[in-house]
């Protein structure tokens, strides 16, 4: 809404079109498994995104959505119906199982406003960065962004919100 209200519907349909083709995920070196929202009763392995054909519309329910919207919720043990109205939350338990199932050390996401940048769940099995520092000037969180060196060690810069005051 705010690129059409700025800017125009047409450089908003261009943006559509590109995120239809951008990457669901990442996987560094075989350990760490990056992506925007979560996990997916529909995802086993990492391989199971390939089968999702390019360029491809995200729909409401199924794989992709989830990949996108779904969140972590201590309180949840295995699926739960997520407050977004779209997707699911996934418990501590479902992390672990992933984790395992598929030999990797580290699930990181984005996509959901964390008060100090970046937020570990599960025994910090998952970590969710967010790199937006006073996200729409509605929010007073910091942002992160995440390194990761030759040994997979993580470690984080954080972005202190700016006072919008002065």
């Amino acid at each position: 809404d705010e690129c059409k209200r700025r800017y125009s519907v047409k450089l908003w349909k261009q943006f559509q079109e590109l995120f239809n083709w951008l990457p669901l995920a990442a996987l560094i070196d075989q350990r760490i498994f990056c992506l925007h929202g979560g996990l997916s009763p529909n995802l086993v392995t990492p391989s199971d995104i390939s089968a999702l054909k390019r360029p491809l519309e995200v729909p409401d329910t199924g794989l992709l959505c989830d990949l996108l919207w779904s969140d972590p919720d201590v309180s949840v043990t295995g699926w739960g119906e997520n407050d977004r109205g779209v997707s699911y939350t996934f418990g501590p338990d479902r992390v672990h199982t992933f984790l395992e199932r598929n030999d990797l050390d580290l699930i990181v996401r984005a996509h959901q406003v964390v008060e100090d940048g970046y937020e570990f769940f599960g025994d910090r099995s998952l970590v969710t960065v967010f790199s937006a520092p006073n996200y729409c000037g509605d929010f007073d969180n910091s942002g992160a962004m995440m390194r990761v060196d030759e040994n997979l060690v993580c470690s984080f810069q954080v972005l202190k919100p700016v006072d919008s005051n002065g």
